[in-house]
């Protein structure tokens, strides 16, 4: 049995409220319940196609090289604030070098921490480079609620188009702002290939919408227990030819316990009908960390290679 941590408890009653700033559904506290209710019906190649990660993959090891994390705080011509954003540097990091970076996108009720202490994906990361089995990398973890006050609100507060409208309008703020700022202050790679893009729940399917609708910015692209925010086919994929020639990594995953996975059913079923190559991995569990920290095992060893 997997206990849901306090944010995605929040998120759980949440997420429709996203879904009317897409306008993929109609946002009311039921209707979100709802979606996390439905019943689940698995496909033949719903499954897991990547093998479960080994014992104590996501906790910090003794005599493994940490990185480091530190606050990039950045002006935001979307919302005309200072906005923050968490930056992971690989161990040993020097300006000399230059970086790939992964922007890891947080959940409805997280914020540019979430990563960092639900998930643990600093101990991940660490311990796959100092394995080899991943690129140093620089993993951005940003706000996603592009808002003046980019705080999550209460609960009474959910339900609003305001508050809806933070997530889409990141995609701007992420764009023209968020990544300049980033490659101002660090050394890192250029090029497309050199950027990759990645979330869950709520911010599975901003990496969806965003990374799909700019191939010429993101190369690989993951999604992990997307969000009904989420695009729908037609919208997400309107260059089928474009995307096989220029996505060089797109992954799916989500949870056989997880009421939403019918997002990422779809998802993957278009991706099939249209010939677009990509990674679909079912495993075990519900809409949890679990199973966020398990999916950036397997990606973050794919990337830019």
């Amino acid at each position: 049995m997997h206990r849901t941590h306090p944010l995605i408890a929040i998120a759980l009653l949440t997420l429709s409220a996203a879904c009317a700033a897409q306008g993929v559904e109609e946002a009311t506290p039921d209707r979100a319940r709802a979606n996390f209710a439905r019943p689940i019906t698995l496909a033949a190649d719903d499954v897991r196609t990547q093998p479960a990660p080994p014992a104590g993959f996501a906790d910090a090891r003794a005599g493994v090289a940490a990185g480091r994390v530190e606050e990039l705080s950045y002006a935001s011509g979307v919302t005309g604030t200072q906005r923050k954003a968490s930056v992971y540097l690989p161990a040993g990091y020097s300006a000399e070098q230059r970086y790939p970076v992964l922007y890891l996108l947080h959940g409805i009720g997280g914020n540019e921490q979430e990563w960092l202490g639900y998930v643990r994906a600093t101990a991940v990361l660490d311990n796959l480079i100092a394995a080899g089995q991943a690129m140093p990398m620089i993993v951005v973890m940003p706000n996603g609620r592009a808002l003046a006050d980019d705080r999550a609100p209460p609960p009474d507060r959910v339900f609003t188009p305001e508050n809806a409208a933070g997530f889409a309008k990141f995609e701007r703020d992420l764009l023209e702002f968020l990544i300049p700022a980033v490659e101002a202050k660090y050394a890192v790679a250029s090029g497309q290939r050199q950027r990759a893009m990645a979330g869950l729940s709520m911010g599975g399917g901003q990496a969806l919408n965003f990374g799909l609708a700019h191939l010429d910015r993101f190369a690989w692209v993951g999604g992990f227990s997307s969000a009904p925010n989420t695009r729908p086919a037609d919208q997400l994929l309107p260059a089928p030819d474009a995307a096989r020639h220029q996505l060089a990594l797109l992954y799916l995953s989500c949870g056989n316990k997880d009421g939403l996975i019918n997002v990422s059913q779809g998802v993957h079923r278009a991706l099939k009908e249209r010939g677009i190559p990509h990674i679909w991995h079912v495993d075990e569990y519900g809409h949890d960390r679990d199973s966020w920290a398990e999916n950036l095992f397997h990606f973050a060893q794919r990337l830019f290679r």
